[in-house]
């Protein structure tokens, strides 16, 4: 049995020597070790050797699979390594050719926008409010003078949640909020941006989501021409310095009295053309002289103070601000359109 385990090793070394593939490598290791192999064959016929032969059989056995293992094992590393050179040959990288270019982004128009209207009244002295947008009934409509079965609701027709939870459909309920937090203290200078969602059909200028900012001041003394300036200032560090404001009367339930905003026309400058029908005006916000029944659910004596709200789409804002015709351009995330800011 020594022998024919010597010139098993002899056979196998022989022919793992022309070996040239790794699957023809496979193959011979299957053939001499595997569990039908020629060494398994030989040492099945153990048990008939006397017990002084098994342990020097089974020694020159352990030899015999450790030369040949080894060489499989060096043949194996081998054909390793050169599919290895081959690959790293095939996929050299010219690291001297240029890069390509990868596209930036940029900041969304309306954020863009939100983010200068911010920055105008913070420079005025406000702070920036923030609330939740899934709001309660009372914040949203019954602090702001709006009770149930109020007509004005029909205006802000919402998705409610519950009878007393909705989708907040103004940023108004955040001023309330900032009133409270305050504890009747004064001033209050805030401003209110965020989401606001509405019942409505999408078209050219309206959408079930879009954004607003909302301004309130409280304070002694506090007066419409204090607002009249305040927006006066904000429209003409947005739009330009040759932009005047008109007010018109209005009814808002949470400001007394109440008006609409107009600009003068941003594309003819006031002298009447297509974007304003003619007429050298544009309407932008709504603003009014803080509700007394606001002021008092908000903690506040209406005898001691008064203030003044003013309210705006950013959408608005945007439209006017870039000559925009469309509501819906940006939202569809288009990088035709949105490209056109990248460097605005």
């Amino acid at each position: 049995m020594k022998a024919r385990l010597e010139e098993l090793r002899a056979e196998a070394l022989q022919e793992l020597q022309g070996v040239e593939t790794p699957a023809a490598l496979n193959d011979l290791r299957v053939k001499y070790l595997g569990k039908k192999g020629a060494l398994t064959e030989i040492l099945r016929g153990m048990g008939g050797l006397s017990a002084e032969e098994r342990p020097v059989i089974g020694q020159v056995a352990n030899d015999v699979r450790s030369a040949i293992e080894s060489v499989i094992e060096e043949k194996a590393a081998a054909f390793q390594e050169a599919e290895t050179n081959n690959r790293l040959m095939a996929e050299t990288i010219d690291v001297t050719l240029p890069g390509k270019p990868l596209p930036t982004g940029s900041v969304h128009p309306l954020n863009k926008v939100a983010q200068e209207i911010e920055d105008i009244f913070i420079g005025l002295g406000y702070s920036v409010a923030e609330g939740p947008e899934v709001e309660m009934d009372y914040y949203n409509f019954e602090a702001l003078n709006l009770p149930k079965n109020h007509p004005a609701r029909d205006m802000q027709d919402s998705f409610y949640i519950t009878d007393d939870i909705l989708m907040r459909t103004q940023t108004s309920p955040v001023q309330i909020r900032a009133m409270e937090a305050k504890e009747g203290m004064t001033p209050v200078k805030v401003i209110c941006p965020g989401k606001v969602y509405r019942r409505d059909d999408d078209d050219a200028t309206h959408s079930f989501q879009f954004n607003q900012v909302e301004g309130l001041v409280v304070g002694k003394g506090i007066r419409m021409s204090d607002l009249k300036g305040t927006l006066l200032q904000f429209v003409q560090q947005m739009f330009g310095p040759q932009v005047q404001i008109r007010l018109r009367p209005s009814f808002f339930p949470f400001t007394e009295p109440s008006a609409e905003v107009d600009v003068t026309c941003v594309q003819c400058g006031g002298h009447g053309c297509r974007m304003c029908k003619g007429t050298g005006w544009l309407e932008i916000l709504g603003c009014g002289m803080v509700h007394p029944y606001v002021l008092e659910k908000g903690g506040y004596d209406p005898e001691e103070v008064t203030g003044f709200a003013f309210g705006m789409g950013i959408e608005r804002i945007a439209l006017l601000k870039y000559g925009i015709d469309d509501i819906r351009h940006f939202y569809t995330n288009d990088l035709r359109f949105l490209g056109q800011f990248a460097r605005m």
